[in-house]
């Protein structure tokens, strides 16, 4: 899980520089070819095969991820990275919530106080008594799909292998990101400076993917996803060394609880 921070964190940086030149579904695009052709090569290289699976959960789980991903993307380029990602941080303790009813896990005591901990450091580092912008509510509304999709991939790993899991990912999104490009009859090629940065989006998301899924695979959903709580102190350094965003008290604080709350849980899952 500490690899898909480091890979979640470059997704960012990379997805905001090369944001001027395509909108959203168009970096989903581009980003759907590079995964399917490095997950296509590892298929080569490995003899793997890729499992017909259960489709419509495959679907449900890349239908949700693709609509998470669009909104955070277009947040990331009109909001601070750190109000963002602290947004974005309701994942977890929608997952801890959901998994009871979706995964059959259990949640604890000190799991509640958990969600309930960080939830508080969410909204104190969100502010949320600032006025709502359709940047805050795509931020907010990314993490619903987001959730949906971590309890969907949990559910696969009981049966498909990382290979099959990755290759339906980058297949049917390839797919949606290509309606949604060209509903307007236009779908720009990159300019040659996005062109690292496309591909860094391609390989970072594909990790970042790699990473959750195995970690899934390992642990419960309720047990791995608090750990991305570690994503905010990183993306708050991120954001006031590349971008000069600042950093006030309210975010401090937040960050405390998240770490907190993210402390708790693994003490628990430990035990």
């Amino acid at each position: 899980m500490l690899g898909g921070i480091v890979c979640f964190t470059l997704l960012a940086i990379a997805g905001r520089a090369v944001a001027p030149a395509h909108d959203t579904f168009e970096i989903m695009l581009y980003r759907s070819m590079i995964g399917l052709t490095l997950v296509l090569g590892w298929a080569g290289l490995t003899g793997a095969r890729v499992r017909r699976g259960p489709l419509p959960l495959h679907l449900a789980r890349n239908l949700s991820h693709f609509a998470g991903q669009n909104l955070w993307l277009h947040a990331i380029t009109v909001l601070p990275l750190a109000q963002v990602f602290a947004l974005e941080f309701t994942t977890p303790i929608w997952v801890l919530l959901l998994s009871p009813l979706l995964l059959g896990e259990r949640i604890t005591r000190a799991g509640a106080l958990a969600a309930a901990l960080g939830f508080v450091g969410v909204l104190v580092v969100a502010q949320p008594g600032t006025t709502l912008d359709p940047g805050l509510m795509a931020a907010a509304l990314c993490a619903t799909g987001f959730a949906l999709s971590v309890i969907f991939t949990k559910r696969l790993t009981r049966t498909e292998s990382l290979l099959s899991i990755l290759f339906w990912l980058n297949l049917m999104q390839l797919g949606f990101a290509l309606i949604g490009a060209g509903w307007d009859g236009v779908i720009a090629l990159p300019p040659h400076w996005a062109l690292g940065w496309l591909g860094l989006v391609g390989v970072a998301g594909l990790a970042a993917h790699l990473c959750l899924t195995r970690a899934l695979q390992l642990a419960p959903a309720a047990s791995v996803m608090p750990v991305d709580f570690l994503r905010l102190p990183v993306i708050v350094a991120v954001g006031v060394w590349l971008y000069a965003e600042p950093v006030n008290p309210w975010i401090i604080l937040g960050g405390a609880l998240i770490l907190a709350a993210n402390w708790l849980n693994l003490r628990q899952s430990r035990r």
